[in-house]
């Protein structure tokens, strides 16, 4: 291989999973991924938006997904995402129940409609919360009673995949998405030694050794990188947005407990000047009519003394 390629580009992950001529190759991945949640193996798939090296070579692709439907009728929807964002689990939400929906025609009812699978690889951490690299998530309430088994969604965290000694082929695949650009076509390790791993080389092979190929390769990993780097700086100043309003409102708090607490402080001093307003006035009475007991008294003794001098 001349030049080292990562699967986790898209128009690779495409190349590999949903180009006619690797039909096989979806079809032992699907497998691999499903597995007893199938019932029965894949045997046969239609790739519903086959992979079209004009369109990559054009660099005019804009659809990375790839969707197939099985020899049962089920739908199945596998992407690649290698930058983790905000909104992401609503769109992965929002594609499943699109391509879910989308079966029904003019005509047809429910019963027409069967299994949807999604299966997203991740390049980032999504469910920080938890160090499993494998969720599934259906149609279950809080007591795992299923509403309708018609598929799922399933998530697999690259970065989580820690996996050495290769044990099954959901494992093989995961460790060709995470290691596969580290590879070496003509000294490949004992886990790669497989029909389907021989062959997913080849296609990788294909875009390092075919200039066209290679050039496109390029094109769609310098975008990716714009693009994550785009995100990371939106992420940087969502992140110093946040930071600056909580700090205006923690500023805004300290204002408002400062304002309650001179206002607490008035009203303190309003009572005190109250209070003391109120004793005041209520010493000057007591003081009024000391004096006019006094003067009563006076008053009383001087009639009493002017009787006693007129007998």
């Amino acid at each position: 291989m001349h030049h080292p390629i990562d699967p986790k580009i898209d128009c690779v992950f495409k190349a590999l999973l949903g180009s006619e001529s690797n039909r096989a190759l979806l079809i032992h991945f699907l497998n691999a991924i499903l597995g007893a949640d199938l019932g029965v193996p894949i045997v046969w798939v239609d790739i519903l938006n086959p992979y079209n090296d004009k369109e990559f070579l054009d660099d005019k692709l804009s659809i990375v997904d790839v969707k197939a439907r099985d020899e049962r009728g089920r739908l199945h929807q596998i992407e690649i995402q290698l930058l983790s964002y905000r909104d992401l689990p609503a769109r992965i939400l929002y594609t499943w129940a699109d391509l879910y929906s989308s079966q029904l025609h003019s005509g047809e009812d429910y019963r027409s409609l069967q299994s949807t699978y999604a299966i997203w690889l991740l390049g980032e951490d999504l469910l920080a919360d938890t160090a499993d690299y494998v969720h599934d998530f259906r149609l279950r309430d809080a007591h795992g009673r299923c509403l309708l088994d018609h598929g799922g969604i399933w998530l697999l965290e690259l970065n989580k995949f820690q996996t050495e000694q290769v044990q099954t082929e959901r494992e093989r695949w995961l460790k060709f998405f995470k290691d596969g650009e580290r590879l070496d076509a003509a000294a490949l390790p004992t886990w790669m030694q497989t029909a389907e791993m021989r062959q997913a080389m080849s296609t990788l092979k294909t875009f390092s050794e075919k200039d066209r190929a290679y050039h496109a390769y390029q094109a769609r990993q310098n975008y990716l990188r714009e693009q994550r780097s785009i995100q990371r700086h939106l992420d940087e100043l969502r992140a110093e947005a946040e930071q600056a309003q909580a700090e205006t409102t923690r500023a805004q708090a300290e204002t408002a407990r400062a304002q309650a607490e001179a206002t607490r402080e008035r009203e303190a001093a309003e009572r005190e000047r109250a209070t003391a307003t109120l004793e005041r006035a209520a010493r000057e009475e007591e003081r009024a009519e000391k004096e006019a007991a006094l003067a009563e008294i006076e008053r009383l003794k001087a009639q009493l003394h002017g009787r006693s001098h007129t007998e």
